[in-house]
């Protein structure tokens, strides 16, 4: 890559899409697009990059998207949302809307992937071999790298509908429209709005809600760091990041619940696993492109 390479970047999530350029990793435009029905956001996305494009021929272009989308090339529907609560957006032909006539090399996958590969090269996550990015907002997301390289396979993980073992004594039925008391459905945003009976943002610290989240949040940590052995969970979203209690009270039940088997985690590497995402707000946007810088190294 020289100093011009000039890179096109769209995180494309529920509530907002971010296309971005950057020169290298340094932002240099951004505009935001409400995600309302695909046609007129996919369409507006798509002027930004021709206008872009228009501008000095883009070198690589990155797709990050909301899930779940199929990411496998050999499919009919690559690129495409698959079943969604999303109104509309079942089936949406993102990649292909984003990329049609443009003459650069492109990569799509899931916006957590993409903001793992971010945090990988610039953030928390540089020189870890293994690592998950986690972001707890409308939903919940996971993208995990082994080897530095995002997982893929039958689909993309997705970690949001595992289910876990509940905390002792909480009825919750869930909020998730596909299974209820899934991750997604104890711990998102939609869900802790209905646990609190309120705005979670105005619940007191000391609600009692607030340690059955940490409870279930712990489990998830627990589940990646047994099945993926790895080196750095980051959280990413307002509501893991929401109240400096949290993260601390994770760590420690998951020490609690897994010290004693796991011989690399105690309290004073747990601090270091489990860390707020380091890039903030900028994961998701760098993380496009990071997709996009792959994409331009593969041709």
């Amino acid at each position: 890559m020289t100093a011009m390479t000039r890179f096109a970047g769209i995180e494309l999530g529920g509530t907002k899409a971010i296309a971005v350029l950057a020169i290298g990793d340094t932002i240099l435009d951004r505009h935001v697009v409400p995600t309302t029905k695909p046609e007129p956001t996919l369409a507006a996305l798509r002027d930004v990059l021709d206008e872009w494009n228009r501008q000095a021929p883009l070198t690589g272009l990155g797709i990050a998207s909301f899930g779940p989308i199929q990411l496998d090339a050999h499919h009919a529907d690559f690129g495409q949302i698959l079943a969604t609560p999303k109104p509309g957006w079942t089936g949406a032909a993102v990649a292909a809307t984003l990329t049609e006539g443009l003459a650069c090399p492109w990569a799509i996958d899931t916006d957590v992937n993409g903001a793992a590969l971010a945090e990988h090269r610039w953030g928390a996550g540089q020189e870890c071999d293994s690592l998950c990015y986690i972001t707890i907002g409308t939903g919940l997301g996971g993208g995990i790298l082994i080897d530095g390289r995002p997982v893929h396979g039958a689909m993309h993980p997705e970690i949001g509908h595992l289910h876990l073992r509940r905390a002792v004594g909480d009825t919750f039925a869930g909020a998730c429209p596909f299974h209820h008391d899934c991750i997604e459905g104890l711990v998102s945003g939609p869900a802790l709005r209905a646990r609190f009976g309120m705005d979670p943002a105005t619940a007191p610290d000391e609600h009692p809600i607030w340690p059955l989240i940490a409870a279930d949040i712990a489990e998830l940590c627990g589940a990646i760091l047994l099945t993926t052995s790895a080196r750095r969970i980051l959280f990413g979203g307002s509501v893991a990041l929401s109240r400096a209690f949290l993260l601390p009270a994770i760590r420690t039940r998951v020490v609690e619940r897994l010290g004693a088997y796991l011989p690399f985690l105690d309290a004073g590497s747990a601090e270091a696993i489990i860390q707020p995402a380091g890039l903030g707000t900028e994961a998701g946007p760098l993380g496009a492109i990071a997709l996009a810088q792959a994409a331009s190294t593969r041709g």
